[in-house]
């Protein structure tokens, strides 16, 4: 039996990172990423769907101010 090399789990400590704007939790770079990373923005598809949600809120807050 053949054991993996333990330097690649070392090679994972130094990925790039970016936070997800819809939930705040930062994400890792993805091998599928490797040509779009700088177009990446959220962490998973299920934010990517609640993207509008975020805009919405901001809205909202933004007309709650003004009613003041």
């Amino acid at each position: 039996m053949h054991r993996r090399k333990s330097s690649s789990l070392a090679i994972k400590k130094h990925l790039p990172a970016k936070v997800c704007p819809i939930c705040n939790r930062p994400f890792e770079w993805r091998k599928k990423w490797a040509d779009c990373w700088q177009d990446v923005k959220y962490c998973s598809q299920r934010c990517r769907r609640r993207r509008h949600l975020l805009n919405t809120a901001a809205e909202e807050l933004s007309a709650n101010r003004s009613n003041l």
